[in-house]
């Protein structure tokens, strides 16, 4: 399949039918892992002409998505991240902890942005932020793509960190695996248990006897009502 650069056909249409001047790209990352946070950036490009092979982080290689992380750093006109830890994450649900993380990252920017482009098809962000969402949007919209990268290598970068430094997190893999379901990961849950920096509201759980005793019970009635309903939720 041919590549297609992202364009700015989104934005310009929201500062013409909502006369919003600045529009941020919202994109999460880490939404499936079994450890670590759920990391949300928020990131603002303007309508300039984008960086040679900007995309999904998904599409690029680990050495380019690093690279083009570094030089979008410095090519956006701001960017911010938010993060929602795995303890807010059991507290509140996914969609709430999305939400947390989202809200953190656009107040991190230096100004506040007049709409928010939103990856995928569910607005978890919700008001008072003007949301527009846009399916593939990591694909398809310069400010979202940006934010793909950008939170991509950042996450990773602190899963990495925290396999180096923490003695608790050593054997789980996760500079390779950033938290994610791997066969390192599988076996040492299987025989360490999970860590402090492991989401313990989660399935995986059920399928390990001799740690499914610390399995917590999302405490949040509201996020898990939302959930269930359908509209807001996410399936894992």
């Amino acid at each position: 399949m041919p590549y297609e650069a992202p364009t700015h056909t989104v934005e310009r249409s929201l500062r013409a039918t909502t006369g919003a001047k600045i529009v941020a790209g919202v994109d999460e990352v880490g939404r499936g892992a079994w450890a670590g946070p759920v990391t949300v950036c928020a990131a603002v490009t303007g309508l300039r002409r984008a960086p040679t092979g900007l995309t999904d982080s998904k599409l690029l290689t680990p050495k380019r998505r690093t690279a083009l992380a570094a030089e979008l750093e410095t090519w956006v006109t701001a960017y911010a991240l938010g993060d929602a830890s795995p303890a807010e994450i059991d507290e509140l649900g996914m969609t709430a902890a999305l939400r947390l993380a989202a809200v953190r990252a656009l107040e991190g920017l230096p100004v506040r942005p007049d709409a928010v482009i939103l990856d995928g098809k569910h607005d978890y962000l919700g008001a008072p932020w003007q949301v527009r969402t846009v399916i593939k949007g990591d694909q398809s919209c310069v400010a979202v793509a940006a934010a793909s990268v950008i939170a991509k290598v950042r996450r990773d970068a602190l899963m990495a960190e925290l396999e180096a430094e923490s003695a608790v997190c050593a054997g789980y893999g996760f500079a390779a695996n950033a938290g994610y379901p791997s066969p390192v990961h599988k076996a040492a849950l299987a025989e360490l248990g999970p860590t402090p920096y492991h989401r313990l509201s989660w399935s995986y759980l059920d399928a390990l006897p001799r740690w499914r005793h610390l399995k917590k019970v999302r405490l949040s009635a509201e996020a898990a009502a939302l959930e269930s309903g359908g509209q807001l939720g996410f399936d894992f």
